[in-house]
């Protein structure tokens, strides 16, 4: 017997995001479940390579890989905003060249990645002097410093757990985060502090952290939602996830 059905535009009627995430991390998705979630929003997530070590040439080798993890995204859908999850692979690729890899092969979407997304927020919310905190290893911290200076702000305040293995970063806990931004904000006055890597577990501490500290607080996670859902036209404050939300 072959039945009857109909069709209807399936699950992302408000939008459709999709954002490639790297092998190694264990932070990205799951915070972006509870960043995205609203009826007609629909998620799609792709993985890319990449060893447990953050280096600047091991971010790099992404590169050549980027092609293949959009291409895995269903081709079948109209993608509205595609981000590219890592913020210091955006600091060592570059956005433009992010952007126009993945809309290369997701040709009509919008793409961002966590650097560009940080600037983005801290320009909607009037930020000059950010406090900065970081898990990486100098180079690497020093590469993103750079790329938000390029972007017109200054780093009046700056401090890094120092961890090159990213499975270690993805256990930090959310305390010790927490401890970290009030020690950054401590150290000079500032007008947000930015929190880099999509690994570091930051969504549950972000409302503490702006309490405790007086200012926002832009976390790689939260800023890369908050851009791709703003490039979709998806507008709405979203209660608990940040001043950048509210």
């Amino acid at each position: 017997m072959k039945l009857a059905y109909q069709t209807n535009d399936g699950i992302g009627t408000r939008a459709n995001l999709g954002v490639i995430v790297l092998e190694t991390d264990e932070t990205l998705e799951h915070e972006f479940r509870q960043l995205v979630k609203g009826d007609g929003i629909a998620l799609y997530v792709s993985r890319i390579p990449m060893v447990p070590e953050v280096r600047p040439d091991t971010l790099a080798q992404m590169e050549t890989e980027l092609p293949t993890a959009a291409g895995l995204l269903p081709p079948a859908l109209d993608f509205d905003a595609i981000g590219f999850g890592c913020t210091s692979a955006s600091s060592v690729i570059g956005s433009d060249r992010v952007a126009d890899i993945v809309a290369a092969t997701c040709s009509g979407a919008q793409v961002t990645d966590p650097l560009a997304a940080i600037i983005a927020a801290g320009r909607a919310l009037d930020a000059q002097r950010l406090g900065f905190v970081t898990p990486y290893v100098a180079d690497v911290s020093a590469r993103m410093r750079h790329n938000l200076e390029l972007a017109g702000f200054e780093i009046a305040s700056f401090g890094s757990f120092e961890e090159g293995n990213d499975r270690v970063v993805a256990r930090i806990t959310p305390a010790s985060i927490v401890a970290a931004v009030e020690a950054v904000s401590a150290k000079a006055p500032c007008d947000a502090i930015v929190v880099s890597c999509t690994n570091l577990r930051c969504l549950g501490i972000i409302a503490e952290a702006e309490r405790k500290t007086g200012v926002p607080v832009i976390t790689s996670n939260q800023a890369l939602a908050w851009h791709m859902l703003t490039l979709a036209g998806v507008e709405g404050a979203r209660p608990g996830l940040g001043r950048l939300f509210a």
